[in-house]
């Protein structure tokens, strides 16, 4: 297992924090997980961990060394944990991840957990509102992402996904049958190279109050994000996660980063 913390931010001021999220989340593993759910023991000294040393204030070299260093990645880890950042982080991490899939002639999917789609027209720079649109227009093919617990959208974000058929499971189906959901995703990436981005507002702020931009009532709860997470692990042709949108700065009773280190545990 491959850990690489990211800590890239450009949410245009909103997401500053979360940049620090990935060293809390280590922290937290290092002194509160011994062991996942699963029985894994997790003996924190003998983790592979790696940083991509960004400047902020530039962001295009930024994107430039997240793209060289994840297109290495890779290319020779067999699975890697990126520790975010915003979710600006994904676009340069899903290029990579795209570009890799092409140079070994393999199929590229990407299953995102998010309460926004972010879809919107892109910047120069993406930003965490704008990444997925951006990776699309780059080349990734809409047909292999999975929207999962998208929940707060504009108008022509909606358009988009219409227009792309970007497939989406909605909260209420999750509650309605999460096993049955559970093997949609499994199905969805079957055969392909899958790449799962997770925002953590994909959980209600109830249980994760922390994050990178605003909350969204009426997401999923701590207990399903985790049992999802135990279930995508098990798939063979995973390749990468990202967990992002952590604002460690405002996560004062340390809720929203003890969450992310119990996902990174169950990864591990």
């Amino acid at each position: 297992m491959f850990i690489v913390k990211v800590p890239g931010i450009n949410g245009l001021g909103k997401t500053k924090g979360c940049e620090e999220a990935g060293n809390a989340i280590l922290k937290t593993l290092r002194e509160e997980i011994y062991s996942s759910e699963l029985g894994k023991e997790i003996n924190f000294d003998t983790l592979d961990l790696e940083e991509i040393h960004l400047d902020n204030s530039n962001l295009d070299l930024s994107n430039k060394l997240i793209y060289k260093n994840a297109l290495e990645v890779f290319e020779s880890k067999t699975k890697t944990i990126f520790l975010g950042g915003d979710h600006s982080i994904s676009y340069s991490l899903g290029k990579a991840f795209l570009e890799y899939c092409k140079s070994v002639g393999k199929e590229p999917c990407l299953i995102v957990f998010d309460a926004h789609p972010d879809l919107m027209k892109p910047l120069k720079e993406p930003t965490h509102e704008e990444w997925l649109r951006a990776l699309i227009e780059e080349g990734f093919p809409p047909e292999n992402i999975l929207l999962v617990g998208i929940r707060n959208s504009y108008t022509d974000e909606l358009k988009f996904i219409v227009e792309r058929k970007i497939r989406a499971i909605s909260i209420n189906q999750f509650l309605l049958d999460i096993e049955d959901s559970c093997d949609i995703l499994m199905e969805f990436s079957n055969g392909k190279e899958l790449y799962v981005s997770l925002d953590i507002d994909v959980v209600d702020p109830a249980f994760a109050p922390s994050t990178g931009y605003k909350n969204e009532v009426g997401g999923l709860t701590s207990r399903q994000l985790i049992y999802l997470v135990q279930r995508i692990n098990k798939v063979k042709n995973l390749r990468g996660v990202d967990i992002v949108e952590i604002n460690s700065e405002k996560d004062s009773e340390g809720l929203t980063v003890k969450l992310g280190a119990k996902i990174l545990a169950e990864l591990i």
